[in-house]
């Protein structure tokens, strides 16, 4: 007896006669047949991707150079506008009635009052005070009274019956004379002060009250104020209302 040793199986059936073969499987390879997808670009870190329409992303960048335009145009008449409108460069200061410090005055105040009458309508009040009248006779009393001059300077009528020694240097921001001027036949003494650029003229009455008319006005000027300076005579009566009037 002869020993057959068996062949091994196979490992896997022979495909019956007439059955299609099965193809062979594919080798690895990259696929080109496929589209391949864009890469999308990576949003800035830490800012969120917005979306637009392609309507909008055109209004958005054909309408800059329309807009500039536009805004170019108003700024021109903003600045024609500008330059056409009238405005002051200085303050503007407003127009006072003294007539009820006037009358006062004119009727309290324990001196002869003088007043000015007759300037011409380019001289404006712009400021009137009076003090001392209050306390009785213990203290004296002053009355100031400013103006705009017609040059645009200013000039003040100072009058107390405060000691003379005292009261004309501290009104003239002067203790020192500079000589004399003559209105309408009236000895007035003139000072200085260069550097607060301050020119006055002072005189003191036989009653003892004095008056001074300074500020930065010229001598000249100061010269219509003193002249115009006439005495008020006491009127009684009432008090008229004293009003501010501002400038135009």
């Amino acid at each position: 007896m002869t020993d057959e040793t068996p062949s091994s199986a196979p490992d896997a059936e022979a495909a019956p006669p007439g059955a299609p073969s099965m193809p062979d499987a594919p080798a690895d390879r990259p696929e080109t047949d496929a589209p391949r997808a864009r890469p999308e670009p990576a949003a800035p870190a830490g800012r969120p991707v917005v979306e637009v329409s392609p309507g909008v992303y055109k209004r958005l960048t054909t309408g800059l150079g329309g807009f500039t335009m536009a805004m170019g145009a108003c700024l021109l008449i903003v600045l024609a506008i500008y330059v056409v409108s009238p405005r002051s460069d200085g303050e503007v200061l407003p127009t006072v009635d003294y007539s009820s410090q006037l009358w006062v005055m004119r009727n309290d105040a324990p001196f002869t009052v003088h007043a000015p009458e007759g300037l011409p309508a380019t001289w404006r009040p712009n400021s009137s005070r009076v003090h001392g009248l209050d306390a009785g006779g213990k203290d004296p009393v002053a009355w100031h009274l400013g103006f705009v001059t017609p040059g645009d300077e200013y000039a003040a009528l100072e009058q107390s019956n405060e000691k003379a020694s005292q009261y004309v240097p501290r009104m003239a921001n002067s203790s020192q004379p500079v000589g004399t001027q003559q209105v309408n036949g009236v000895t007035w003494t003139k000072y200085h002060r260069k550097d607060k650029k301050a020119n006055s003229l002072a005189r003191t009455l036989p009653d003892g009250a004095s008056i001074v008319v300074t500020g930065t006005a010229s001598y000249t000027e100061l010269a219509v104020l003193a002249g115009s300076l006439k005495e008020q005579a006491k009127t009684g009566g009432p008090a008229p209302t004293a009003t501010v009037t501002p400038a135009s």
